[in-house]
């Protein structure tokens, strides 16, 4: 028997969001299959459960979604629980290096000036 996520097993899954993400970049079947290089007829049945991917064909059907590969297996997507550990890790790192940069610009700029003011 199948993994069961959320309910659906991990091709359902993979399916649903598939869909999900062509209709929002607003692709039709034929569009998105011409655009990662793959049969229409594959995408179809990609999209209906018939057909299992590759781990190339997740990455070429990522890329010309511009999604991540692993949001294909999110249960929900386009709205991830903010409160996840790992939104809130990226948003720590991403203040860390915000204000670590800051503090470098502040000290560069406060040099800068010390260093001009000497030279009159």
């Amino acid at each position: 028997m199948a993994k069961r996520f959320d309910g659906m097993e991990i091709r359902e899954l993979f399916s649903k969001n598939l869909k999900l993400f062509r209709s929002k970049q607003g692709l039709s079947q034929l569009a998105l299959s011409s655009r990662a290089g793959l049969a229409h007829n594959f995408v179809n049945d990609i999209e209906n459960g018939k057909k299992w991917v590759s781990p190339d064909t997740i990455a070429k059907l990522a890329e010309v979604l511009d999604v991540e590969p692993s949001d294909f297996f999110m249960s929900n997507p386009l709205n991830p629980p903010e409160n996840s550990r790992i939104r809130s890790y990226l948003d720590e790192i991403n203040e860390r290096f915000s204000t670590a940069v800051g503090e470098i610009k502040a000290a560069y700029l406060s040099e800068n000036r010390k260093t001009n003011s000497e030279d009159y």
